[in-house]
């Protein structure tokens, strides 16, 4: 027991001695971690509730459908990146709608 109170108070003093050089990015890991090992996943999924909860209370309808939208676009941006068909496919559908635009202008200019 005492040589357990003597290891806790030695690393509690290498973290003062530390913490002038403790970055946030490191500050912040070693306060999730210990979250996490004295909280279970209720607990998480009480604060996440309650995040959503206010959340939807500060920001209306059209907050949701905003990044929803924005979800979407990047999704199938992503999805178009990792499937070279699909890139393939959308290059192409492109250059046919440039070249029936390019069509159009040449017989618009044809009639003038």
């Amino acid at each position: 027991m005492a040589q357990d109170r003597e290891t806790r108070n030695q690393n509690q003093n290498q973290r003062q001695n530390n913490r002038s050089k403790m970055s946030h990015e490191e500050a912040g890991r070693m306060g999730g971690d210990a979250t996490a090992q004295n909280h279970d996943q209720r607990f998480y999924e009480e604060i996440g509730r309650k995040g959503g909860e206010a959340t939807a209370q500060d920001h209306g309808k059209e907050f949701y459908e905003e990044i929803g939208q924005k979800g979407g676009e990047a999704r199938a941006q992503q999805n178009d990146y990792n499937n070279p068909q699909n890139s393939y496919n959308e290059q192409q559908n492109q250059s046919n709608s440039r070249n029936q635009n390019n069509s159009r202008n040449q017989n618009d200019n044809n009639r003038s």
